[in-house]
């Protein structure tokens, strides 16, 4: 298997070696393959496309590949078209914009999700909290997994709309949650949101096993071209459920200005606001064509590897007088785990170095990880064993206009406020791994200014 990885290396990622990169930042963003681009470019110099929103020729063109995108992703994830919907966005946040504001949210409502989960998937709080629906969040333990949920998640009213929502892969510590709560949540009343948007890059999922409701993806995510087009894989049976509060061009089937009246379609393709981005869809079908071609399960299998030998890596750093050199974020082991590392390194007393201050470091050597909170507020929160009263009176005394990260540190008492991630990938190979120890080997000993060390969170602090 590493001589097909090399050969994909040299072939079809050959801009990394040739620029001199290390890229580990697959969690941010895929990257393309070059025969996905040739195939495109193909696509388009042959092609004559016009808006797909008509029966000529050029419209019908457009039709035709918009069309053959959707099969690809149902037969991508084995998707029953009788069964799943798929409604074109412009990322996964889009998607899951889509299942907020159109959910039927109730006074009566519940919406509970686990701690860990992507700001967007936070955000759809503001839908259902307009309407009064109940929030809840579900606790994290200290490798920053949900357990117990079989006694955390509540019975409801199956006569009322109740959302369950978790990802299937963290953004911020890759741990894997189990894919049985689709199950449990449909056992306790819920219809059920899967965040796959981080899972899908480097693992096979097939919707004949695991049956959410609802199934964001990014594309770019996936296989890093093109951007600014996911979708939502939507069962037909829940989508009757939703309702749009708004409509456009592409959402309906009559307009009357006259009557103020309008007709939505009622299929998914009415959940499609205006003209669909028809050119970037058209290269759905070379991004999965490319992934197939690898195999789902060789790149999981690469990117375990790779994920494995830097986690060891890492964890066996240490300062001159033994300190550890990284404190991790997440489970120190490969157990239901994907290939994104949080961490940050620490002084040889034991204190945590300024993310940030790494970042500017590795910018410098030409490698591209993420250091933020990686819009995860809720992994972040237990990973850094917030107390949920000073992170309140924190975001309540600060001025919104002056607000900075900073100034959210120093009000936390230099708590951390951001980690670092490197995140593994289809192109990653082993010298990638061996750069970036190499690079934060260079902080053995290493003890930065007053004003870029962190106070090291402290077990107590953990959120109960």
């Amino acid at each position: 298997m590493t001589a097909l990885f090399d050969e994909l290396r040299r072939t079809e990622f050959s801009r990394l070696d040739a620029g001199g990169h290390v890229y580990l930042d697959y969690t941010g963003g895929g990257l393309y393959g070059e025969s996905q681009i040739r195939a495109h470019t193909d696509l388009l110099l042959t092609q004559v496309l016009g808006n797909p929103h008509s029966q000529n020729p050029t419209s019908l063109a457009s039709t035709h590949n918009i069309v053959h995108a959707r099969e690809r992703i149902h037969q991508f994830f084995e998707a029953d078209p009788e069964e799943y919907e798929v409604i074109f966005t412009l990322n996964a946040s889009g998607a899951l914009k889509l299942i907020g504001e159109s959910y039927p949210w109730e006074a009566s409502s519940r919406y509970m999700m686990t701690a860990d989960n992507h700001n967007s998937v936070n955000g759809i709080r503001e839908f259902a909290k307009a309407k009064g629906a109940i929030i809840e969040y579900l606790p994290l333990n200290r490798e920053l997994r949900a357990e117990n949920l079989e006694n955390l998640l509540p019975e409801v009213d199956r006569s009322k709309p109740h959302l369950f929502a978790f990802p299937a892969q963290s953004n911020f510590s890759g741990v894997k949650h189990c894919l049985d709560w689709v199950e449990l949540g449909h056992s306790r009343g819920y219809d059920v949101l899967l965040d796959a948007a981080a899972y899908v890059p480097s693992n096979r999922l097939s919707l004949r096993e695991i049956k959410p409701d609802f199934m964001s993806i990014s594309f770019y995510k996936m296989f890093g071209f093109p951007t600014g087009v996911g979708a939502l894989l939507v069962r037909r049976q829940t989508i009757e459920k939703l309702h749009r509060p708004w409509f456009s061009g592409g959402t309906v089937k009559f307009v009357s200005a006259q009557n103020k009246m309008h007709l939505l379609s009622s299929s998914g393709e009415g959940f499609e606001d205006g003209t669909l981005n028809y050119l970037s869809i058209a290269a759905i079908p070379s991004g999965l064509d490319f992934l197939e071609r690898v195999g789902m399960d060789n790149i999981n299998a690469h990117v375990t590897a790779h994920t494995e030998t830097l986690l060891k890596g890492l964890l066996a750093l240490r300062h001159s007088n033994g300190q550890p050199l990284i404190k991790l974020y997440g489970p120190a082991n490969m157990t239901m785990r994907g290939g994104t590392l949080a961490f940050n390194l620490t002084t040889p007393y034991g204190e945590l170095v300024d993310s940030f201050t790494i970042e500017q470091k590795a910018n410098s050597a030409n490698i591209s990880v993420r250091t933020g909170c990686f819009c995860n507020p809720g992994a972040a929160e237990f990973a850094f064993n917030y107390l949920p009263d000073e992170t309140y009176h924190c975001f309540t005394t600060i001025d919104p206009d002056q607000f900075t990260v900073q100034q959210f540190s120093t009000c936390m008492n230099e708590m951390p406020v951001g980690a670092v991630r490197a995140s593994a990938g289809i192109a990653t190979n082993e010298q990638d791994v061996q750069h970036l120890l190499a690079f934060v080997k260079t902080f053995v000993d290493f003890v930065p200014s007053a004003d870029h060390i962190w106070r090291m969170p402290t077990i107590e602090g953990l959120n109960p």
